[in-house]
Parts: structure tokens; C-alpha cells; sequence
């Protein structure tokens, strides 16, 4: 029986913070691809900063310091 790929609630909020950071580190001049690789080669610290309970704005903020 295959198993069915769900992400957990925790998972799902993660992803929707992040497409809320990329937005608006492309709002600040990022192009699109600038700011998925940036995310993506910083995921270990973009996950703390949620968890850390950072609003999309105050991350985009840190990464842009």
C-alpha cells in the first residue's frame, strides 16, 4: 500500500511563512530565483526564525541585514 505524502500542520505553516518572506524579499529587489535560492540555502535559519515566532516581515528584514 503506498503511503500518502501529507505535511503536518507545522510543515504546511513553515512553507506559507516562506512563500510570505520570498515575497517579500522581492519586494525589496530580489528577483524571484534571488530569493528561493537565498531561502533555500538558508533553510536551517529561516526554519529557526519561524519557530522562533518571527513574522514574515521581521525575517526578511534579518535577511536583509
Amino acid at each position: 500500500m503506498a503511503k500518502k505524502n501529507t505535511l503536518d500542520p507545522d510543515e504546511a505553516a513553515l512553507i506559507q511563512w516562506c512563500i510570505e518572506v520570498e515575497g517579500l524579499l522581492v519586494a525589496a529587489g530580489a528577483t524571484v530565483r534571488q530569493a528561493q535560492e537565498h531561502i533555500e540555502e538558508q533553510a536551517e535559519w529561516f526554519t529557526d526564525l519561524f519557530y522562533d515566532g518571527l513574522t514574515p516581515e521581521e525575517a526578511a528584514k534579518e535577511a536583509l541585514n
